[in-house]
This record gives C-alpha cells, sequence and structure tokens, in this order.
C-alpha cells in the first residue's frame, strides 16, 4: 500500500467507523466490523470505496421487519449516510449504478411506509430546532417535545416517554446534550442520533461515543434513514 493510500484510508477511519456502528447497532460491534477489514485484504478499489466495500462484506445479516434487504440498508447509509454518490455506492455493494439505483428507488418506498415513532429534539438555537421539527415531522415521525437545555431535556424524555431521541452536543449555555443524553439513558432505553457539524470529534476512539451521528447540514434523506437505522437496530442504550 503506497503512502498515499494509508493517508487517505486514515481520513477515511472515522467515517467509515460511523458507517458500520449504523449498520450493525453498537458501537462495539461495529469497531469489530472495522477491525475485521482492516485485518483483511482491501478490495481492488479507491481506498476510501475499499474500506466501505471490506466493512460491507463483513456486516451481518439483520433480520428486516419493513423489508428492506441488507443491500438496500447499506445502500440508504452510503448515499444518504456517507455521501457516496449511486455510482460509488454501487462500486462498494458490487453492483453498477443502474443497478443501486434501482435498489436505492425500492428501499426509499419501503421507508415512506416505515411507521412513525415519538421524537424529543434537544436543540438550542430556536431557527434550528424548528427546521429540524419540520424535516422529522416530514419523515412521518411525532416530536413530543423540543428541550433547549439539559435539565428540559431530562424533564421531557421523563414526561414524554420519546421512541427516539434527536440531539444537539452543544446547548450553549443549556449545557451539554450528550449530558442530557447520559443522565436520561439511566431511566429509560432510548435510541439516539446525535447531530453536530463536526461528527469527527465524535469518532476518536476513545472511550463511549454515539452509534448514530449525522452531519450538519443534513439532507431529509439522511435524517429519514438515521432514524429507521436507529429505531430498527439499536438494542442498547447509546451514549
Amino acid at each position: 500500500m503506497t503512502e498515499s493510500s494509508r493517508d487517505i484510508l486514515v481520513r477515511t477511519l472515522p467515517m467509515a467507523r460511523r458507517y458500520a456502528r449504523a449498520l450493525t447497532g453498537s458501537q462495539e460491534a461495529g469497531d469489530g466490523l472495522v477491525a475485521e477489514a482492516l485485518r483483511g485484504d482491501l478490495p481492488p478499489l479507491e481506498p476510501r470505496l475499499a474500506l466501505y466495500a471490506a466493512i460491507t462484506e463483513r456486516a451481518p445479516e439483520r433480520p428486516d421487519a419493513q423489508g428492506l434487504s441488507a443491500r438496500q440498508r447499506q445502500l440508504l447509509l452510503l448515499t444518504a449516510l456517507e455521501d457516496l454518490t449511486i455510482d460509488e455506492a454501487g462500486q462498494v455493494v458490487g453492483l453498477s449504478g443502474e443497478e443501486a439505483g434501482r435498489e436505492l428507488e425500492e428501499a426509499r418506498a419501503a421507508l415512506r411506509a416505515t411507521a412513525a415513532t415519538d421524537v424529543l429534539v434537544i436543540e438550542d438555537e430556536p431557527i434550528i430546532a424548528m427546521d429540524v421539527r419540520r424535516l422529522v415531522e416530514a419523515c412521518g415521525h411525532r416530536v413530543v417535545g423540543v428541550a433547549a437545555s439539559e435539565a428540559e431535556a431530562v424533564r421531557l424524555a421523563t414526561e414524554k416517554k420519546p421512541g427516539l431521541i434527536l440531539a444537539d452536543i452543544n446547548l450553549g449555555r443549556g449545557g451539554d446534550g450528550s449530558a442530557a443524553v447520559a443522565r436520561i439513558q439511566k431511566s429509560m432505553r432510548v435510541p439516539v442520533i446525535f447531530v453536530t457539524a463536526y461528527p469527527e470529534r465524535l469518532l476518536t476512539a476513545r472511550g463511549a461515543e454515539p452509534t448514530f451521528i449525522i452531519s450538519k447540514p443534513f439532507e431529509p434523506r439522511a435524517l429519514a434513514i438515521a432514524t429507521y437505522q436507529a429505531t430498527t437496530t439499536s438494542s442498547v442504550p447509546i451514549v
């Protein structure tokens, strides 16, 4: 492997870890998948795509109540969460761009039929909170509360018992979104998606990290897919 290829892999690693944990539903399983991929031979693709492909190849099959295939889940995450083009995502999963496009259309149709859940939004910026609420509701979910501070988030979670939490990290004077989530998860098991402009800061491989992370600014489709993965794959607290 050339030094240039190695540098690309190092830069790709945090996002590849995000992809792997979104596939598996936990930090431990996702990081184990990445480690396994790096120990083996990478496929003959450009380094960034090769790492995604090696992870995809080793990803476990998961039952899906909504009828999505493993390949469709992978394509959705690669294009919406990781910002790969349809052609690039096709290379990762071993399909032509045309085949990948057809699979994605079927997967998106299935997503639109997904059952809704109650969502608590933790966001201190009023305009951003309004935009997030609009996007969440456009995905078919119900926003049961918007918290601008750590204390308010804990109170609303206790009262509303949400099925999903969408949390910003930095709440300004209102505290820390991750601290609010940690307090909430002491009393209830609920999947969480963290929204941040700097996802790499949460993917340092030091200690516990969020399982589901989307980058600001985000597209509605990325939010739809992240909420779907969080509510259908997560089985343990995400701190």
